[in-house]
């Protein structure tokens, strides 16, 4: 059985990150999801045979994979994660500014909406810092490229949901889910429209997410929806999660690309 756990990190400790477990016993054809929740906290909760509670606020908070790989572990049966997947800015050197992945990424989806953040020394800082140096003491190595055509097991990978999405969706342009955009993407609607529309979009990809892993929870609130934008930002969160975990299974089968250099690489399928 291979598994891969996916980490949408947040750049700063005062946000919530989503997470999500997927694994394939041999013969399957699709991955199967054994866990999709909004947080770290909620993660390892339902590890603790504690259910997943939408209605409440995620807690936010720094990773801390002494915690995040025993509960995927218990997860699966005490089997030790394939993959980790994570979405946040990864290198092997101290980041400064501007990465040549980050540039590499923007050269190849920028015409299409998928251009990335510029990370910083002090965002994601110390969060990407201590992530890569606590997934080491661990037996995980930061890998950016095929040793020879061939996925490394152990390995973390960093990854980006936006261009990975085109291929999941089979779309032309940047898909319209980010909730703190919900205004740029639909200024001539009410906040309850654009409410509706977020929750449109996630079930879209929800749906493209289980053309290829089967298993996912109905998790996502139903149309017409209530709540308020702030409330959707945990669904977009654990759909992101989903999306690393779909990339990190892609990169162990061989079906992903590497943009970057020695330093870093952001993987896209």
């Amino acid at each position: 059985m291979t598994s891969i756990l996916g980490i949408d990190a947040a750049w700063t400790a005062t946000e919530p990150s989503g997470v999500a477990l997927i694994r394939k016993n041999p013969g399957d054809e699709r991955w199967e999801c054994i866990a999709v929740t909004p947080s770290y906290d909620s993660f390892i909760a339902i590890a603790e045979g504690n259910p997943g509670q939408w209605d409440k606020r995620p807690a936010a908070g720094p990773p801390v994979p002494n915690n995040l790989l025993p509960a995927a572990e218990q997860l699966i049966g005490g089997e030790r994660v394939s993959v980790i997947s994570v979405d946040m800015p990864i290198s092997r050197t101290p980041i400064v500014g501007r990465r040549q992945c980050d540039n590499a990424i923007s050269r190849e989806f920028g015409a299409r909406g998928c251009g990335v953040h510029s990370p910083s020394p002090a965002m994601p800082g110390a969060i990407s810092t201590n992530l890569r140096g606590d997934l080491r003491e661990l037996g995980y190595e930061l890998t950016v490229n095929y040793a020879n055509g061939l996925a490394a097991i152990n390995s973390v990978v960093e990854v980006y949901p936006h261009p990975t999405l085109l291929t999941l969706l089979q779309c032309d342009y940047r898909v319209p889910y980010k909730v703190a955009r919900s205004r740029r993407f639909w200024p001539n609607l009410t906040v309850p429209e654009r409410v509706n529309r977020l929750v449109e979009e996630f079930q879209v990809i929800r749906t493209g997410l289980a053309q290829v892993i089967h298993g996912i929870p109905d998790f996502l609130p139903e149309i017409p929806y209530d709540g308020t934008l702030a409330s959707l930002k945990r669904y977009e969160d654990a759909l992101d999660a989903l999306i690393c975990a779909w990339v990190g299974a892609r990169y162990l089968e061989g079906s992903a690309t590497a943009y970057g250099n020695n330093d870093a690489a952001i993987w896209v399928p």
